[in-house]
């Protein structure tokens, strides 16, 4: 199985072009109380600087216990810069891209293999008690 990171990468991309990508934290809070449903998978980003940010931690948890009552996939990325990059102009400013919201494809689309493979890593690592697993993005 290819790595993580790079099934993290290709389903980024895939949902980029694909117009299926939600931005920021406030954003996403919203997707996911309006359509839970719709959503297929959730990033979570953070740096060194961003830590010690109580607030953020709270989004954070906030956000972890909704996917997890709705059975939506999570996980973490330790290089906001690297994520950032990799949506280009989408992510805007810098602040936004801490949390990233993959929705489901369109019905009767086929279904993308990276985000099938990054649903199954993710329920590996629940079954070792690896809740919300850290996948660091491969470089460009």
């Amino acid at each position: 199985m290819q790595s993580p990171g790079k099934s993290l990468k290709e389903a980024l991309v895939a949902a980029h072009s694909e117009d299926r990508l939600t931005i920021g934290v406030y954003e996403s809070a919203k997707i996911m109380n309006d359509d839970p449903d719709s959503v297929s998978f959730c990033v979570l980003a953070t740096d060194e600087e961003y830590e010690c940010d109580i607030a953020l931690q709270i989004h954070f948890t906030l956000i972890q216990a909704f996917c997890f009552d709705n059975d939506i996939s999570i996980v973490r990325v330790n290089d906001m810069q690297r994520l950032v990059d990799l949506l280009g102009d989408k992510a805007g400013d810098l602040e936004d891209a801490h949390c990233v919201l993959i929705t489901n494809p369109a019905e009767g689309s086929w279904e993308d293999p990276a985000l099938e493979k990054l649903h199954l890593f993710c329920e590996e690592s629940r079954s070792l008690n690896d809740w919300v697993p850290e996948i660091t993005l491969p470089e460009r």
